[in-house]
């Protein structure tokens, strides 16, 4: 039985869903990145992160790089890095639009 498209777009947002997850593809945006500069950067636990690569390895969207005993990831498709951007446009909107309503009730207050 096919999963209906919108199923699976909850169940694609819900993997979305982690702010370590955003923090990792926000990091992979340039190119790949290894392992221990995604430690430093996010500073946390090393299964944490582990953890929370293979999410996002499991779901197809980013991929493994071994050089050596360095292992780097990378996002599998530029997609990832336009939904990233669109969800930062998205926000900045919402943001500026909040601040409208904010000074509109000041202005009301005065």
């Amino acid at each position: 039985m096919q999963v209906p498209l919108y199923q699976a777009k909850a169940e694609f947002f819900r993997m979305l869903g982690h702010p370590v997850r955003i923090r990792v593809l926000e990091l992979l945006q340039n190119g790949p990145v290894p392992v221990r500069d995604l430690l430093t950067e996010i500073d946390i636990e090393p299964s944490s992160l582990s953890q929370q690569l293979a999410v996002l390895r499991r779901s197809g969207i980013i991929v493994s790089i071994r050089d050596g005993s360095t292992v780097s990831y990378a996002l599998a498709g530029g997609d990832v890095a336009d939904l990233l951007r669109a969800a930062r446009r998205i926000l900045t909107e919402l943001l500026v639009g909040r601040n409208e309503l904010l000074e509109d009730l000041r202005q009301a207050d005065a």
